[in-house]
């Protein structure tokens, strides 16, 4: 066991103290909770005398919904002793049972047990992919025997579903220990705990606590909990291939946080684009309307010149008209002459007067600043390229893994037909409410409520997964049951769906355990998805 001097140990654990103090708070409590659904007591009972006695117990945590995964030490007795039966008490529920062993390996104090009977299927816990370095913060997550002690219980009442004890303390590093790899923590443990998993932020297991470190009441206590190093190995050894998720934790906070910061990107952008389209709008007209003044003037100072020049035609011709009539006396060939004079003088004279009316005013600048902007346009309308535009078919959504928090939920690609009234794959109705085009799905085979929400607009597809207890997901069941979907195509289907999910939707937590985000593109041919909303 290890011990410190009393001089180098107490300035040392208040630096840690500090240390700890300075870091900010990551774990998630909703995270935790989910995660100890699939927490258990291990209890070894003795049936020598015709009675079911409980001897001892420990912790437990499922890897599959019947494989359970404990410390080698907390069986050990009944391993050797066939008085002894190994039992299973769930943290919610009254479906306690018996368990047989599959694999022991004292040398990493780890076993694995699988319950038989079928009474018991327990949520499994997500794996990390790794310890992501020293001074995270954990959760231990058990059944200390102190808290039973403090509570006045006694050893029969742990036949009843209690929920799991939650300490929390900080990662202080990774090291070989009893012949086995091993992660020294802070988060309290207690007999008891043996066999419970030890947490990282987003729930998933990092590693199987096993014991402490004897300090004696006078120095920093630590602990130490079986590390991935030896867990992963013996279960794929043993047949279970358990989820294991690698992604880094953030929580959705820091996920809402960077969706209002994209959101306002995305309008200081779109606003840029706006005002570098209206300078060039204003530019274009400027550049118009200076067009459309020099060629409206020009076209009037033309007709100008023309009603002036047919205006001294029509003189002209009037006074010759005048002066042959009054010589058509000494020639009589003057008074044809005088009659053609006379009739060039009159139409010279409507000319003009045609021509000054019909000249362009000022008010036909205006007409042709349209005229060249409608012309303008169309040319530029015709050279632009033809986007990808949202609409109906089928669609291929990729994870953002940027923009997910993912504890233990398949990343798998989404395929799905949308029409444009909320109908997916011509047979489920989304709700449309807030803007929003939403369907809330409830299994009867998993505990998690997921509600998907698509935006045609961005082509976003997101599913929002609530890991639920067993009184809360009983009353999630019970409200869905409360309604009966419209199916598509019936009238007004989506804002009635919209409205029916609305007493489901309250019964939620204020935030969901995981949210995966895609991104969804118009499916080409001989694509082929993987999954389907």
């Amino acid at each position: 066991m290890t011990r410190f001097v009393r001089l180098v140990a107490a300035p040392l654990f208040a630096l840690l103290a500090l240390a700890f103090t300075a870091l900010p708070a990551s774990a998630d409590p909703g995270d935790v909770d989910a995660a100890a659904r699939g927490v258990v007591r291990v209890v070894l009972i003795d049936r020598s005398g015709g009675e079911v006695v409980p001897v001892t117990h420990g912790s437990g945590f499922a890897v599959s919904s019947t494989m359970i995964v404990t410390n080698a030490h907390v069986i050990r007795e009944a391993l050797q002793d066939d008085t002894l039966r190994i039992g299973i008490v769930p943290s919610e529920g009254d479906a306690a049972t018996f368990a047989t062993p599959v694999a022991v390996s004292p040398r990493n104090d780890l076993a694995l047990l699988e319950i038989t009977d079928g009474s018991l299927r327990l949520p499994p816990l997500t794996i990390a992919g790794g310890v992501a370095g020293d001074m995270g913060e954990v959760s231990a997550v058990g059944y200390p025997m102190n808290v039973d002690l403090a509570q006045g219980l006694e050893m029969r009442d742990i036949f009843r579903a209690q929920p799991p004890v939650k300490s929390r303390g900080f990662l202080s590093g990774q090291r070989p220990s009893r012949q086995f790899d091993t992660i020294l923590h802070t988060a309290p443990i207690a007999r008891g705990n043996s066999g419970g998993p030890l947490l990282d932020g987003c729930g998933r297991v990092l590693g199987v606590n096993s014991f402490g470190a004897d300090s004696d009441g006078s120095d920093a206590e630590f602990y130490f909990a079986v590390s991935l190093r030896e867990l992963l190995p013996f279960l794929r050894e043993n047949g279970i291939e358990p989820s294991v998720n690698a992604l880094p934790c953030r929580s959705i906070d820091e996920l809402n946080a960077a969706e209002r910061a994209r959101f306002e990107a995305q309008r200081a952008e779109t606003q840029a684009r706006l005002d570098a389209r209206e300078a060039e709008l204003r530019e274009a007209r400027e550049q118009a309307r200076l067009q459309a003044q020099i060629e409206v003037l020009d076209a009037r100072d033309n007709a100008m010149a023309l009603a002036m020049v047919l205006l001294l035609l029509g003189i002209g011709s009037g006074y010759a008209a005048l002066q042959l009539r009054k010589s058509q006396h000494d020639n009589p060939e003057n008074r044809n002459r005088a009659i053609i004079a006379a009739v060039i003088a009159g139409l010279a004279l409507i000319a003009t007067v045609m021509v000054w009316l019909t000249r362009p005013g000022f008010s036909e600048i205006e007409e042709r600043v349209a005229a060249i902007l409608d012309e303008r346009n169309n040319t530029d309308g015709a050279d632009a390229p033809t986007g990808d535009i949202a609409s109906d078919g089928t669609l291929i959504c990729t994870l953002d893994t940027e923009r997910s928090r993912i504890t233990g939920a398949r990343t798998d690609d989404v395929e799905f037909d949308w029409a444009a009234d909320g109908c997916v794959n011509q047979r489920t109705q989304y709700g449309l409410s807030g803007g929003n085009w939403t369907r809330v799905f409830v299994p009867s085979d998993e505990a998690a409520v997921s509600v998907n929400v698509y935006d045609p607009d961005t082509r976003t597809f997101r599913t929002d997964r609530y890991l639920l207890g067993r009184a809360a997901m009983d009353a999630a069941r019970e409200a869905r049951r409360e309604y009966d979907p419209p199916a598509c195509g019936v009238t007004d289907a989506q804002r009635t769906l919209g409205e029916q999910q609305s007493a489901l939707l309250s019964l939620l937590p204020d935030r969901p355990n995981e949210r995966l985000v895609y991104t969804c593109e118009t499916k080409r041919a001989g694509v082929v998805g993987a999954a389907a909303p």
